[in-house]
This record gives C-alpha cells, structure tokens and sequence, in this order.
C-alpha cells in the first residue's frame, strides 16, 4: 500500500488549513476517518475548494477555467504546479487511480456557474449536483477502496443531497448575488415571479415551499445514501456518517426556520455537531438499511467512469477490513462496545492503532530504502 511520504506533510498541512477556514463540516467529520483516507481526502476536498475560489474570485471566468484545466492537465501527467493542493491531489490521484472524468466533471459544473447557467426543473439541479458534489462523492469513495457500482450510487445520492441542502440554505445570498438555483418551474407553480423576486429578494411563502420541496428530496437521498455508508470499509463509516449528518443538519436548521434561507442563513451550532459526531459514532458501523435503487440517471455517467476503472491495491481493504463487519475491527481481547462512550472511546483507540500501524510501515520503508 501506497503511504502519504513524510515529505508531504507540509503540503496537507496546508490542505487541512484549507478546509478549516472553509468546509467546516467537512472538517469536523474528517476526524472520524482514518488517517490514510483523511489526508487523501484533504487533498481531494482542497483541490475542489482552491479551484472553486479561483473562479469566484476572478472577473474573467471563462480565463479562471482554462487554467484550472491546465493544473488539471498536469496533475494527471504527474507534473502538478508547484502549490500545495496540487501537489497532494496528484499525489491522491496517482495513489488511488482516480478516474480523470471525476474532477472533470466538477469542473464542468464550475463552468456551468461561470456562464450563469440557472435551471428549470429538478433535473436541471440534480445535473448540476452531479457535477458539483456527486463527483467529489464517487472521488471519495474511490479514495476508499471501493468501485461497487450500488456502493457508489449511495455515495452520489449523499453528494447530491448535500449539494440540494446547501442549495436551500444559500437562497437569499445567491439571490443578492442574482442566482437562483432552487427550480424555476417550481418557483412559478407556487406563483413567484422570479425574476421580479430576484430584483428585490425577500422571504415569501411560495420560496418557503419551493425550499421545502428541495429538501423534501434531499432526505429522501440522504436516506438512500446510508446503504452504501454499510458497504464501506469499517473505519470509514463514522466519518461519512457524521459529514451525512451534519450536512442534513443544516436542513433541519432551514426548517425550524420556517424554510426562510431568504432573511438568515442557517448554521448548525457547536453544540449541536458535537452531538451529531456522537451519534455517528454510536451508530456505526451499522448493518444499513438495503436500497437496491439504480443510481439517478443525473449520476450515472459518474458511477460508471468510476466503477470502469481497476487496479486499486487488494492491501488497503485488508488493512481498512473487509465489508462484512466489525469483528475483524475490534481490538484483540476486547468486548464489543454498549455505551455511546464505550464506543466514542473505542473508535478512537481504533483510528489511533490504524495510524500507528500506518507510521510503523512508513518507518520500516524508510529504513529499508
């Protein structure tokens, strides 16, 4: 199995300030990953934040894209540009034989923003989530060892659902900013007159259903999703639970608003992520509920450049375990776990022994080389 050298640490390091500063709730479930997948993931989710600020952040969009093309280009000829997000996503894509169509896709998404793409019905958002975050879902699972088509599915569904969340939770910013990316079709049928409302956005009832429907179809994703989080590998689970968690969180928090993301925007409180990170412990891993649902057609082109490409490492699911449970998990000598505490502790204990397996291999490299 491939490791994160020493030599990369400056580079995560930047990668997980990053992520700090921006993706909060990202961040806070990272902890619950192991490490060989959570610096990985870092720079997977840096190299996706660094190339979405560059196109917010430059006038000359279109400009902004073709150099993001560029530093794609040469992250997958293995000659990435001398920053840190693009010297550890490379690292990742060499790693973990990240099909090329994924970041492509995100960045097809980015340049649907750029041209000021809206769009008309669900299908027309749940197109964009596909590009914007269910690709970044199919990334992560391949980070993860894992091509199933049905596991990777479940991963763009809980993409999807993300994105749909905080899709509702921006309305009112993206509306000041002249965006509306909730269903035009919709917005009509509840009787708003959009572009009127988008010269002078104020919360109203017809936004308030239109945000409810979209998140109506989100927990029906997030839902659908936590089949495939059973299938992942073992020590994955809390993590992508927690960040499934949290994420649905922030709807919840737009819906004890009264579905108004017009006036304020939702945030989840400290209080309660520590909360949820708790019950993502407590309830992984879990045997999961069976969804045998065929991927969105929105997504299938993602599932199938993921699940087309082999050749991952069989030693980074042995030492991940296998999908059939946590027994093989569980520390020798010791009970299964009852209490939520028990549990927080002995997922803790679990992480802390998968790194330092992880260090010990770097070492015995090191001293062999």
């Amino acid at each position: 199995m491939h490791e994160i050298k020493t030599s990369d640490a400056a580079d995560l390091a930047a990668c997980r300030q990053l992520l700090s500063n921006g993706s909060k709730s990202f961040f806070a479930a990272s902890f619950f990953l192991p490490k060989m997948i959570r610096d990985p993931a870092a720079a997977l989710y840096a190299f996706c934040r660094v190339a979405d600020d560059a196109i917010d952040e430059r006038r000359d969009r279109q400009a902004a894209l073709a150099e993001l093309r560029e530093r794609l280009d040469r992250v997958y000829r293995g000659r990435p540009r001398e920053l840190a997000p693009d010297r550890a996503f490379a690292a990742t894509v060499e790693r973990f034989e990240v099909p090329r169509a994924l970041p492509e896709a995100l960045l097809e998404g980015f340049e649907w923003d750029a041209d000021g793409r809206d769009y008309e019905t669900i299908e027309g958002v749940l197109d964009y989530s596909a590009r914007v975050a269910a690709a970044v879902g199919a990334m992560m699972t391949v980070i993860m060892g894992v091509r199933a088509p049905n596991v990777l599915a479940r991963a763009c569904d809980l993409g999807s659902a993300m994105q749909l969340t905080n899709i509702c939770r921006d309305v009112g910013e993206d509306a000041r900013n002249g965006r509306v990316y909730l269903p035009k079709a919709w917005l009509r049928e509840a009787g708003l007159d959009v572009e009127a409302w988008l010269a002078n956005p104020s919360y109203n009832e017809a936004v308030g259903a239109v945000v409810k429907r979209v998140l109506d179809r989100a927990e029906t994703l997030y839902q659908r999703a936590e089949s495939g989080i059973a299938k992942l590998p073992v020590a994955c689970r809390p993590g992508i639970y927690a960040a499934r968690l949290l994420y649905a969180e922030i709807g919840h928090e737009v819906e004890r608003r009264g579905y108004d993301s017009v006036t304020t925007r939702a945030v989840v409180a400290p209080a309660r992520k520590v909360t949820l990170l708790s019950r993502a412990v407590a309830a992984t891993p879990f045997p999961g509920r069976s969804c045998a649902d065929p991927a969105l057609p929105e997504n299938r082109f993602l599932v199938n450049a993921a699940a087309a490409q082999a050749g991952l490492a069989r030693s980074r699911a042995a030492v991940l375990g296998s999908n059939q449970g946590a027994s093989s998990q569980r520390p020798t000598g010791q009970e299964a776990p009852q209490s939520v505490g028990e549990k927080l502790v002995w997922v803790l204990d679990l992480f802390a022994s998968l790194d330092e397996r992880q260090r010990a291999a770097s070492l015995g490299a090191e001293r062999a080389a």
